[in-house]
């Protein structure tokens, strides 16, 4: 009985309720930003409206994000480009990653013997070599149509003029004020003289607004070498962390190939290592394919059941396989990739039991979640997913002085120290342990999907650990359940990572029957809040117009179109 429960079981959810008020997308013919932050769509709209292209955009809603998006939009902190022309030939991907400095050891997370999370996470040694300002560049050099400095033009101006603070910022701000006040540079820069903003209030940044002139004046050399580069290596001497000035001359960006796959006729492009995003979507779509999602429909028990198993399995080939790929050659990305490979994980997969993780075995019986993330569609149909962090809300919480923006604390992505696997999800495996120019490994899953050679779908989201399950759900939701843009994104969301041995539902998502089945067959549910904040553009094949959705978990974000 309760496997036909489980096949029929319908959902009673989140994304349901938001479509009887509409969830209807932002609707254009011939561009689209997508964004969490409703100016920098605006910014990166108006440059495709200008004639750029999809990059252009990019690279002008990047920096209008570290502006008016201070908790993630960041020159402090990293992250991935996924890029496919229009035409679906050469897509390449960006990687501006953070490094550890060349001081960084595996054994640094320690302290008399014990791992001390504090150092890992909230501290000067916790901030890696930021790789935004490089990997923008890089993708600018390559594509760009626009000049550099036209294209940082607004965030300047944002920073230096100012913008008027929304609820959720002000919110935002007064959050994190607590934790900045070790750091004079970070309240001097985030409030009134120590009062906190309010709604309505003008926000300007005029140490940012200097730090972004001088890139756009210099390119990278603006923020690697001379005046920025040693105030933010003076700052970290000063604190005992490890970034000095030759580790910000020693940093590039990189270009990779992208991951691909398929899922039932459709192109699948995401991001490759050492983003574990792109090889773990890929590898759950793989063993998702085999199963009639659409008939068991959004929401099931059925469905529920075999994303949790298929996310289980693909986080513990995260942790045990995925790295630095050039630190770590020798990973086995082409037989995680495989159908064959994924055909031996579904047969494991029990219909109607949970499977059990374990911290002491990988074999299977017969990342702080403040991120953000946009999608770019421009008028050739030119197509950008990028993902980009800080790692925690407003990353280490450390403002360079004199500088004006925010340092990350990416390095606590690193494992915390050799073997330290725990059924809490500490993950001490090799591929991903502190070295020195090492880059930690990231969940951030900038993905595009293509049918009959055309752009399809621009997705991605923030959510440490959670991105790469919300991107997949995106996906499917799109693809099997039919959905258009906003209903993809307003859907109720559900999460598992393998350790720990949780799975993680939107509370008022699904159906108190399906959590029921759910839990009889051996799930251990935990409803929680939001999960991840997806921004999505989808291109109707039938009319080649453009929806886009924008996660209202938040309220600033907004799809941009024209």
């Amino acid at each position: 009985m309760l496997a036909v429960l489980a096949r029929f079981s319908v959902a009673w959810t989140f994304s349901l309720s938001l479509a009887v008020a509409g969830s209807v997308p932002t609707c254009a013919d011939h561009g689209m930003v997508v964004t969490q932050q409703a100016i920098a769509s605006n910014v990166g709209r108006n440059v495709l409206q200008a004639g750029g292209n999809a990059i252009d955009a990019t690279v002008a809603t990047a920096f209008a994000l570290a502006v008016v998006h201070p908790a993630a939009g960041n020159i402090g902190g990293g992250g991935f480009i996924v890029y496919r022309p229009y035409n679906g030939k050469n897509p390449v991907a960006y990687d501006f990653r953070e490094r550890a400095p060349a001081a960084a050891h595996a054994e640094m997370w320690l302290v008399d013997g014990t791992y001390d999370l504090i150092r890992h996470h909230q501290s000067h040694l916790a901030v890696g070599v930021p790789g935004s300002v490089a990997g923008l560049h890089l993708a600018w050099k390559d594509h760009g149509t626009l000049s550099w400095a036209q294209l940082l033009a607004p965030a300047i101006r944002l920073a230096k003029e100012g913008f008027t603070v929304t609820r959720e910022l002000a919110n935002s701000l007064g959050y994190q004020l607590d934790r900045m006040q070790a750091y004079p540079a970070s309240i001097a820069a985030f409030t009134k003289e120590g009062v906190p903003y309010k709604p309505g209030e003008l926000f300007k940044q005029a140490d940012l607004a200097k730090t972004l002139q001088r890139i756009a004046d210099q390119g990278p050399k603006g923020f690697y070498k001379g005046e920025t580069a040693a105030m933010l290596a003076a700052e970290m001497k000063a604190h005992g962390g490890m970034i000095t000035e030759q580790d910000l001359k020693d940093y590039h960006a990189n270009r990779r190939e992208p991951v691909r796959g398929s899922y039932r006729g459709h192109e699948i492009l995401s991001m490759s290592p050492p983003s574990s995003g792109g090889i773990a979507i890929v590898s759950m779509l793989n063993q998702l394919e085999a199963y009639p999602m659409a008939e068991w429909g959004f929401g099931s028990a059925a469905t529920l059941h075999r994303y949790a198993e298929v996310m289980r399995r693909a986080f513990a080939d995260r942790a045990q396989h995925i790295g630095d790929p050039d630190v770590n050659p020798d990973m086995p990305v082409k037989r995680l990739l495989s159908k064959d490979y994924a055909e031996k994980l579904r047969s494991t997969i029990d219909p109607n039991k949970a499977s059990v993780s374990s911290p002491d075995s990988f074999a299977w019986k017969s990342e702080s979640p403040e991120t953000t993330h946009f999608s770019v569609v421009d008028a050739e149909r030119n197509a950008v997913s990028m993902t980009t962090t800080l790692e925690w809300s407003y990353g280490s919480g450390i403002v360079v002085p004199g500088a004006g923006f925010l340092l990350n604390n990416e390095m606590g992505d690193f494992n915390p120290a050799p073997g330290l696997t725990n059924a809490n999800g500490l993950i001490g495996t090799q591929p991903n342990l502190t070295a020195p120019g090492k880059r930690m490994l990231s969940s951030m899953t900038p993905t595009i999907v293509a049918k009959d050679d055309k752009v399809l779908l621009v997705t991605g989201s923030p959510g440490g650990r959670t991105i790469i399950n919300t991107v997949l759900q995106t996906i499917v939701n799109v693809i099997d359940f039919g959905m258009n843009a906003q209903e993809a994104v307003d859907a109720g969301r559900v999460h598992h990572q393998w350790l720990p041995d949780h799975l993680r539902v939107e509370t008022r998502a699904f159906s108190p029957d399906t959590l029921t089945i759910l839990r009889s067959f051996g799930h251990q549910v935990v409803e929680t809040g939001n999960q991840g904040v997806a921004e999505v553009i989808l291109v109707d094949p039938a009319t080649n117009k453009l929806e886009g959705g924008t996660d209202r978990r938040v309220a600033d974000g907004a799809a941009a179109g024209y």
